[in-house]
């Protein structure tokens, strides 16, 4: 794991966690897990779903994903022509 993905990792469970301050660490983990849907053993809970579970944690299920949003475009075309370097940014 990087250094910045541990920081970012951190930085988002301190406030979760603290909402949850009768739980030790692996039975917040568990707890994130099952929101997350998460059905594997918690040893095979990676980072990226703790960072995007603890992002969208609070938000409607509408939202779009962070990260996922940078990249949409209105129609397919312009999709396709963007990833391909015919339109530039």
């Amino acid at each position: 794991m990087k250094c910045h993905r541990l920081n970012e990792l951190i930085s988002l469970l301190q406030p979760a966690w603290q909402q949850d301050p009768d739980l030790n660490l692996v039975q917040f983990l568990q707890k994130m897990a099952d929101e997350a849907g998460f059905t594997h053993p918690l040893e095979e809970l990676t980072d990226d779903v703790l960072i995007y579970h603890l992002k969208m944690r609070n938000t409607d299920k509408n939202e779009e994903i962070p990260g996922i949003k940078k990249d949409y475009e209105e129609d397919f075309k312009t999709a396709l022509l963007r990833a391909r370097g015919v339109i530039k940014d």
